[in-house]
């Protein structure tokens, strides 16, 4: 074997072992967080009760749209097969109002985003639900998830009614740099650490990780049904049941993410639902459980 032959197989098993590592690290490994995430859910509900009126009475739901993702950029690990990144809208019905709790996103931003599929009608519905709603709430800053509240041509006017966090409107111009700031003029924004109780039976969890303005809220019924909507602190629920993040390649080029944080948020969130199997708890895309839950009557579809 020649000099320049040893060198090229040398060079080759150099760059296969560096290419190796990353894909393992980019793509496989999980890892494991050093920080801990507290959730108090006897404070959540000494919250949740506190508050004067009634609780909502129903919950309903909405698939506005869908993105197609490999199993792998969802749980760190996992295959290349495809799998639907639903996107949800769902409507809090009280006995005398309603709120919103995520608005999910309108087409151009969903062509944008790379969508696979856009359901117009259930967007419409939402639309009107959103001028009818006298809170509306957004588990965090994407535009998955506020940017049907932010393409609404009344949206100063609907701002009235929406408690955006001050980190998720600070982080606008990050994550929406179309939004229209106009609209935000005068507006101020909620703040606090950790709970806030904002109707009867609702309260937002900070849950900073995702994005910094992220949080989770906790939705208690009338007839004492649990729900805590994630956002996207996990996506699917086999992000809560592994406490595996997604793929570092879509956390750190896509997202850009606290990881460190999220983790800790998993690990506390499989172990909450160990010790509370009856609090129903929605990942931010995961059709099976909005589906599941239907199919109990816990959920309904379609928005009033």
């Amino acid at each position: 074997m020649g000099k320049w032959t040893r060198r090229g197989l040398i060079a080759l098993g150099v760059i296969a072992v560096i290419g190796g590592a990353a894909y393992y690290w980019l793509i496989m490994e999980s890892g494991t967080s050093s920080q801990s995430y507290a959730l108090d859910i006897a404070q959540v509900r000494r919250l949740a009760d506190a508050m004067p009126g009634d609780k909502p009475r129903e919950i309903h739901v909405e698939q506005v749209a869908a993105f197609a993702f490999p199993e792998t950029a969802v749980v760190a690990g996992d295959s290349w097969n495809t799998t639907a990144i639903p996107v949800f809208s769902y409507q809090l019905v009280f006995p005398n109002s309603a709120a919103i709790v995520d608005t999910a996103l309108d087409e151009k931003i969903g062509k944008a985003a790379g969508t696979v599929a856009f359901y117009p009608a259930a967007f419409a519905r939402m639309s009107t639900a959103l001028n009818k709603a006298s809170l509306i709430v957004v588990t965090h800053e994407h535009g998955d998830h506020i940017g049907g509240l932010l393409v609404q041509p009344n949206l100063k006017q609907l701002l009235n009614a929406a408690k955006l966090n001050k980190e998720q409107v600070d982080n606008l111009q990050r994550y929406a740099p179309d939004y229209p700031r106009a609209a935000f003029q005068n507006y101020h924004p909620i703040t606090y650490d950790k709970y806030l109780a904002v109707a009867p039976g609702v309260v937002l969890i900070r849950a900073a990780g995702h994005t910094p303005g992220s949080q989770i809220v906790y939705v208690k019924t009338q007839d004492g049904k649990e729900f805590l909507f994630l956002g996207d602190v996990a996506w699917h629920m086999r992000n809560i049941d592994t406490m595996r993040e997604r793929a570092r390649l879509i956390t750190w080029w896509f997202l850009g993410e606290d990881r460190d944080a999220v983790l800790a948020e998993l690990v506390a969130l499989h172990a909450l639902k160990k010790s509370e199997p009856t609090i129903h708890i929605l990942p931010g895309h995961d059709g099976e459980t909005v589906a599941a839950l239907e199919r109990d009557g816990l959920l309904k579809k379609e928005f009033q």
